[in-house]
């Protein structure tokens, strides 16, 4: 049986929340070697925000779930 990737995305977004070295963390998704996506999740207001490399749109979420499926859905395209 293959491993979850949505169970490794919410891996590195919770790593994100529980930082403490900085305000700001930021991820990198890729695909291939393909930059699908940066995440920032900002502490001080414990918000995601979501860039598509593709077409540079930027969505906030604060919701890990909701992040964590919109990136799931651009590491499938």
């Amino acid at each position: 049986m293959k491993n979850s990737q949505l169970v490794a995305i919410l891996k590195r977004l919770s790593a994100m929340i529980e930082a403490n070295d900085s305000e700001v963390q930021v991820r990198r998704f890729e695909r291939e070697g393909q930059e699908r996506c940066i995440v920032t999740y900002d502490s001080n207001n414990e918000m995601f925000e979501m860039t598509e490399s593709g077409s540079q749109e930027s969505y906030q979420f604060d919701d890990i779930d909701l992040v964590a499926l919109e990136i799931f859905e651009l590491l499938q395209d």
